[in-house]
């Protein structure tokens, strides 16, 4: 399913993109149900040292958008930075790494794609995919760690109050160190709605998602991915986990304005991060705390 070679992919057929990852991301799709090649139109495989490419990725600094929500709308507690201890390419990978200094404070980073008009061609199909090793810590000391792949409506860029009608996909959510990668769509209004915000229409069954398996999420990498469908009479979303589907949300589950909101603009753009705490940890646990260990990266492959 996904390409040894590349770190991050986007694909498309059909008119469709494809975003596949080896090591970070790409975007790519089949041509025609009779041609099922895919079409690479976004890709990076971290080749290189120092910061990820500027002319690929944005490091968005600092504890929010500005004019944006504090603490970027969830909670989370540390400062995001362009510094090389936490955001670097080294031996073909990106790292993401949460750092806690003397005074107990976390830094972490946000890379962010320049593009976001990440989207299916009419009628075609994206899939977005990276392979990923989730920080490998796990137990006490995985307290407020919360890794992320995702993506985020376009227009939120010109309008930091826009989420989440604009639409956010989750394409692989983890929190605590815990063994599962939760599946999400945001849409619709701030606050309950069709898409039952601020949950979201999830993958999640008490408060877990789908484990990885053979190694855990943390022990070993894993590739997440996504498609967008748009070939059928009904728009579709389908999640991966190592090639295997694990959720779906089909554009008639919700209201038709609802869809349109989310689905008819530019597009997406995609999100690689590590958060410490903020709502979802504090659901499950809490934290970080004092027992919380600095210094393990989410590794982008």
């Amino acid at each position: 399913m996904r390409p040894r070679s590349l770190t991050f992919r986007l694909l498309t057929a059909l008119g469709a993109v494809s975003l596949a990852a080896g090591s970070v991301v790409a975007v790519s799709g089949p041509a025609s149900a009779a041609d099922p090649a895919w079409q690479t139109v976004f890709c990076d495989d971290f080749a290189g040292s120092g910061l990820p490419d500027p002319n690929k990725w944005i490091l968005t600094t600092g504890t929010s958008y500005p004019g944006g929500p504090a603490n970027f709308g969830t909670g989370e507690i540390q400062t995001m930075t362009n510094r090389p201890e936490n955001v670097d390419v080294r031996n073909g990978n990106l790292y993401i790494t949460p750092q806690r200094d003397t005074s107990g404070n976390w830094t972490s980073a946000r890379v962010e794609s320049a593009s976001s008009t990440f989207r299916p061609p009419p009628g075609g199909v994206m899939h977005v995919e990276s392979r990923l090793q989730l920080p490998n810590v796990t137990g006490s000391e995985a307290m407020g760690y919360w890794p992320a792949f995702w993506m985020l409506g376009g227009p939120y860029r010109q309008d930091r109050w826009s989420w989440p009608a604009i639409g956010e996909f989750d394409i692989m959510e983890n929190v605590q160190g815990l063994n599962w990668t939760y599946n999400v769509l945001h849409c619709g209004v701030w606050a309950g709605g069709p898409c039952n915000e601020q949950e979201g229409i999830n993958n999640g069954k008490n408060d877990a998602g789908t484990p990885c398996k053979v190694t855990t999420c943390q022990a070993g990498m894993h590739t997440y991915g996504l498609e967008w469908d748009d070939s059928g009479p009904v728009e579709q979303l389908r999640w991966y986990l190592d090639g295997e589907l694990t959720f779906t949300v089909n554009a008639n589950q919700v209201p038709a304005d609802t869809w349109a909101s989310l689905a008819d603009h530019a597009g997406y753009f995609i999100i690689l991060n590590v958060a410490m705490g903020g709502a979802f940890p504090n659901k499950l646990g809490g934290g970080p705390n004092a027992g919380t260990k600095p210094g393990v990266p989410m590794v982008v492959d």
